[in-house]
């Protein structure tokens, strides 16, 4: 009898566009596992690198926890699924995980941290996304637009700007800044022509979003051109919270809000 025949055990799984992350947990929610792989946003990497991103991370965790499938249950929140027809893509690569699997957008991990899940969850990672449910359980959902239409106050929408930036102060269409050099050094570029090579044939939205630690790095040192950039990421994520409220019914009083993704975990400012 395996382990997980033995006693309930629950997995849970983050799926961004950077990272993803598995954790295993037993019916007292003490962790007994975890494992970590790459994107597993399926918009970004493709379904099939995605899929393998998820089976490495959960592979890794079940490890640890020295248990098989199928276990209890799995809660499997990704960035990217936002249609029935992309949880219909990716159930039947994850179905075998657990008796019950529940597939959502990553930001529903981040709203079940509010109690009774009512409140607004933002998530800046390599992507944005807000997403609210009011007490009578009423959701709205304010940008997850992907990067060409959205992302803004994400990492890749950081990242974006301090390299727009870069580029105009190359070319003296704008003011001087130190994220041209930082860029330039961050990636072992000669010269800003080289960012040409650099971005443009294999566009990759990950490497891009890892720009943004370096510009609010910058920012911190007192870098002007960081410090707008910084401004108008935290002031697009105050706006899409505000735009949820106003879908839904709050009441009066301090609203909840959880953070999620690298950005707000890990930039304290």
């Amino acid at each position: 009898m395996s382990e997980a025949e033995a006693i309930q055990l629950f997995l849970g799984v983050d799926g961004g566009g950077s990272k993803t992350l598995a954790v295993i947990v037993d019916e007292g929610g003490r962790e007994r596992g975890r494992g970590v792989a790459g994107s597993s946003n399926h918009e970004v990497v493709g379904l099939e690198r995605a899929v393998a991103a998820i089976r490495d991370a959960v592979g890794k965790a079940t490890a640890v926890a020295h248990t098989d499938f199928p276990l209890t249950a799995a809660w499997i929140g990704m960035a990217g699924i936002d249609r029935p027809r992309d949880t219909a893509m990716l159930t039947p690569a994850v179905h075998s995980f657990a008796g019950s699997v529940r597939i959502t957008n990553d930001a529903e991990l981040v709203l079940s941290a509010l109690s009774h899940q009512v409140g607004v969850a933002v998530i800046s990672g390599t992507g944005s996304i807000a997403l609210g449910r009011d007490a009578q359980g009423t959701l709205a959902r304010v940008g997850g637009w992907g990067h060409v239409l959205g992302d803004e106050g994400s990492g890749f929408g950081i990242g974006r700007e301090a390299l727009q930036c870069a580029v105009r102060a190359a070319d003296g269409r704008g003011p001087a800044t130190a994220l041209l050099d930082t860029i330039l050094g961050h990636w072992q570029l000669p010269a800003p022509e080289a960012l040409l090579e650099r971005v443009y044939p294999t566009f990759d939205k990950t490497a891009i979003a890892a720009l943004a630690p370096l510009v609010l790095a910058l920012a911190r040192a007192g870098d002007p051109v960081a410090c707008r950039i910084e401004a108008r990421a935290a002031n697009e994520l105050a706006l899409a919270i505000i735009a949820v409220t106003r879908r839904l019914n709050f009441v009066a009083g301090p609203l909840p809000v959880a953070f999620g993704g690298g950005v707000l975990i890990n930039e304290e400012r």
